[in-house]
């Protein structure tokens, strides 16, 4: 990390000077140092970086050589096509290398055929390829993916490729957990609610005090496939498996991009993953990442700004205190300090790792206070999170966590009560005549409103004879609206007949058929609700398959909603004794 520091303050000094290595007379014609020259750049530029001239000298030529060899791969790509790539690989496959890795391909061929190649040179078998905080797709082409000529791609090793034959087996599941978190949390986000929620689990996103909140269907759906894949990611975090982390991570990224910007301007998710990916770049020593990673905590601390408020006032507020997200900023500027460093700017990782030691020495709690709440029957996590929310104090913090604890159970009694209120509603419905699932549906469709829900069952049973019963079932300005998204009139029409003009399920039916429905959809009944039958359906309409990846990707999510704030700080302990130890006065240090 010393290394990057004093070739990134020497670029600095020899752009202002306008300096070119690369050209006489610091360069001869047969790619030579230019020996007197660069003796004089190391003499002059020592006292300034406070370095020994041979140190110096030794930095400049390796910036020298590089800028040759930069120059040379260019015009390789201006006269071939053939461009050259630098590979971020894996930690242990870096131990026997010696300096950077790079790679020669035209960009017009597949991706497939650069991770065959990598596996061979590297000897690596379950990759992943990463540009820009972009997982790259296999069956498109480099350039179609925005790689060119120096890219720096990231490797991920998905499963470690040194375990024999009886490994084989893990090595694949290993490989396909990302597969099956994304299938499972697709599971979820699909479902509404309607059904049991004994029998068939679905989420809800909820606000700080743990109030559902209402989401358009399509950016719910998005919504919780990001926070599920978030947080399978985190998981993987606990565990230092950072490479199938950052994974997860990344698609969880890519979700997220499909919610709209007021909704993610008004919750901390987005911001708490930027800080997340980055810290897994720090974890895997992906370096070369600092572009994307400056990017993301750019992003994060602007998010943090958006949702908190200027000094934390929203948060305040709403909470009532912010000690507990000062991990949050805590890890953010600790992240920047370390990117300053390796930018070569001391002045500003000076400044942030200042803000990182105050936050640090106040949000380590007391071990003393921690085993008094302790023995007061509190758990850890409440004993710290409710030291770090009341600024360590004692007193203030047992009645923050008490309070705490009574908030959940009062939401755990209206989630009660709305259950009973919902299951005696079904009950309702059921005994005049409808099945429970189709009960449930209708309800779902009125918010919970009996009487709605009794006149939906109703209008799903009326004949469609003429066009009179079609605008008083269907309503023409639910029509209007989905016409005026672009879609036909009959198929808009059928859609919300399919749907019991649910608009929002219609206009995501049309959508999940590209706007034409086929004919097996349009000779399905009228309604998704049948009328009233003597027939008892199942109340679930799941697959033992599905329901093993939802209880499968249901252990990711944490049974406390404050889990993603209780950070230990060993880790961040750890990083700012290494960045107070390189910022101190004396000789470079190396890794």
């Amino acid at each position: 990390m010393a290394e990057q520091n004093i070739e990134a303050k020497l670029k600095n000094l020899l752009k202002q000077e306008k300096v070119q290595l690369w050209s006489p007379p610091y360069t001869d014609d047969d790619d030579q140092p230019g020996q007197m020259h660069m003796q004089e750049l190391a003499q002059r530029y020592a006292p300034v970086l406070h370095l020994s001239v041979t140190e110096l000298g030794g930095a400049l030529e390796s910036i020298r050589v590089q800028a040759v060899k930069r120059g040379k791969r260019n015009k390789m790509f201006r006269e071939t096509s053939v461009a050259t790539l630098e590979l971020l690989l894996p930690r242990d496959s870096r131990k026997n290398l010696k300096g950077r890795s790079f790679l020669q391909t035209r960009l017009d061929v597949p991706l497939q055929q650069l991770v065959q190649r990598i596996r061979e040179e590297f000897d690596l078998q379950h990759i992943k390829l990463i540009l820009n905080g972009r997982t790259l797709c296999a069956d498109q082409r480099l350039d179609e993916q925005g790689v060119k000529n120096h890219s720096k791609v990231m490797v991920l090793k998905v499963s470690d490729s040194e375990q024999m034959n009886k490994e084989e087996q893990e090595k694949k599941e290993q490989n396909e957990s990302l597969q099956r978190t994304q299938k499972g949390f697709q599971i979820l986000s699909e479902r509404d609610g309607s059904e049991d929620p004994e029998s068939v689990p679905y989420l809800e996103i909820a606000d700080q005090k743990g109030n559902p909140l209402k989401i358009p269907h399509h950016e719910k759906k998005a919504l919780i496939l990001a926070m599920g894949l978030h947080e399978r990611g985190r998981a993987l975090m606990k565990k230092q498996q950072y490479d199938s982390a950052l994974c997860h991570l990344l698609q969880a990224d890519e979700q997220f991009s499909k919610c709209g910007s007021a909704l993610l301007a008004s919750v901390d998710n987005f911001s708490v993953l930027q800080l997340d990916i980055v810290w897994c770049y720090r974890a895997l020593e992906a370096l070369g990442c600092l572009e994307d990673g400056r990017g993301r905590l750019q992003r994060a601390e602007d998010g943090f700004l958006r949702c908190y408020g200027e000094q934390q006032q929203r948060l305040l507020r709403i909470q009532g205190n912010s000690g507990r997200e000062d991990v949050l900023f805590l890890r953010l500027y600790l992240l920047q300090s370390l990117l300053s460093y390796i930018e070569g700017n001391d002045a500003q990782a000076r400044l942030q790792l200042s803000k990182v030691e105050s936050l640090y020495a106040r949000l380590c709690p007391d071990s003393e206070k921690m085993a008094q709440l302790m023995a007061l029957g509190f758990t850890e996590r409440e004993a710290r999170l409710g030291l770090r929310a009341c600024h360590g104090e004692l007193q203030e913090a047992a009645l923050y966590i008490s309070n705490r604890q009574q908030e959940r159970q009062e939401v755990k009694q209206r989630e009660r009560k709305k259950r009973k209120r919902r299951m005696d509603a079904i009950s309702t419905l059921t005994e005049l005549g409808y099945s429970r699932r189709d009960a449930a549906r209708a309800l779902h469709l009125a918010d919970g409103n009996v009487d709605r829900a009794y006149n939906i069952l109703l209008d799903s049973s009326q004949p469609e004879s003429s066009n009179n019963n079609l605008e008083e079932g269907v309503g023409l300005e639910n029509i209007d609206q989905l016409l005026y998204l672009g879609f036909q009139r009959d198929s808009s029409e059928a859609a919300l007949r399919l749907t019991a003009g649910d608009v929002q399920a219609a206009t995501q039916l049309l959508l999940d058929n590209q706007g034409v429905l086929s004919p097996e959809l349009l000779s399905q009944p009228l309604s998704s609700l049948s009328s009233p039958s003597s027939e008892e359906p199942s109340t679930s309409s799941t697959t033992p398959e599905e329901s093993e990846l939802v209880n499968e990707v249901l252990e990711d999510i944490p049974r406390h909603e404050e889990e993603y704030l209780d950070v230990t700080l060993e880790e961040e302990g750890q990083l700012i004794a290494t960045l107070k130890a390189y910022l101190n006065p004396g000789p470079v240090h190396t890794i």
